[in-house]
């Protein structure tokens, strides 16, 4: 498994709850976190998924992921 992390623009904890939502379906929650104490609101995941398909689930529910 690899850790990865992208800059998200989630502001609170609904925002975080909707992400879940996504990323639940693909990897166990326990596996990513959003810090919204950060500027960047970071959202890190230690997955075997693509990057790719991670900032997919984040767009589907309707906000911006970038890798970093």
């Amino acid at each position: 498994m690899k850790t990865s992390k992208f800059k998200t623009n989630a502001k609170c904890g609904g925002c975080v709850a909707r992400i879940g939502e996504k990323l639940d379906k693909m990897i166990l929650g326990q596996q990513w976190d959003i810090d919204l104490t950060t500027p960047e609101r970071i959202l890190t995941v230690t997955s075997d998924e693509p990057d790719d398909k991670i900032v997919a689930a984040v767009v589907d529910a309707g906000y911006k992921a970038e890798k970093l």
